[in-house]
């Protein structure tokens, strides 16, 4: 009942690329369940983390920055920095996540694709219809996928043999490849590849990531 009505509110391509999206952070998923059995987390801690965190680029940087040593404080604090842009999302989206008990859910959803989805339709309802359509999908899907990858890293020696940790950053690179056909955009991505290689090194996991985004200043001064 729930899905029709989102049909018959969003056109057929709109449900659709909702959809991929949702299948994508599934996979992402398993590559984060993976990788975190691999590190020796137990079970509990991604799938808590993914239920109640809701977002992926922290909750990488918080088991990774646990493994290379750092601490659950920090770790912690690295990830609420990186989730610091759903501050202006919020500000975005204030009139498609409901009021009162139902805006608890609904900003819990919030993301970046359904604040995406959300903010591209033409009309409010449509707009609505897709932020939740986007943010219960990734709900459902982000927990499912950690936990099928928790299940397969168990029977993996070794998930780097299996290419599990190369999962993540590809889908961003394929997401990212058509915005890179503008010119000034991909001479600003190559900055902050450079900025973010050169001191990753030097730096605390996560951080040479945030430093990249320097590089936007290029981009919007021009």
């Amino acid at each position: 009942m729930l899905t029709s009505t989102f049909n018959s509110t969003l056109n057929n391509s709109t449900v659709k690329n909702i959809a991929l999206v949702c299948l994508a952070d599934l996979i992402v998923g398993i590559s984060y369940g993976a990788l975190a059995h691999s590190q020796g987390f137990d079970f509990w801690v991604p799938l808590t983390l993914s239920i109640l965190v809701l977002a992926g680029a922290s909750e990488f940087l918080f088991i990774g920055v646990i493994f290379t040593g750092g601490s659950p404080i920090s770790a912690a604090l690295a990830g609420l920095l990186v989730n610091s842009r759903h501050i202006p999302f919020s500000f975005a989206v204030g009139d498609l996540t409901g009021k009162g008990k139902k805006a608890l859910l609904g900003y819990h959803i919030m993301n970046d694709e359904s604040v995406v989805f959300g903010l591209a339709q033409e009309t409010e309802k449509e707009k609505r219809a897709a932020f939740w359509l986007c943010g219960i999908g990734i709900l459902l899907c982000w927990p499912l996928g950690v936990i099928i990858g928790e299940v397969l890293g168990s029977f993996m020696d070794d998930t780097h043999v299996f290419g599990m940790d190369a999962m993540f950053p590809a889908i961003i690179l394929a997401l990212s490849l058509p915005a890179l056909k503008d010119t000034r955009l991909r001479i600003t991505a190559i900055i902050g590849a450079v900025i973010a290689v050169a001191t990753t090194p030097y730096l605390p996991a996560g951080i040479p990531v945030l430093l990249a985004l320097l590089s936007l200043v290029i981009y919007i001064r021009k």
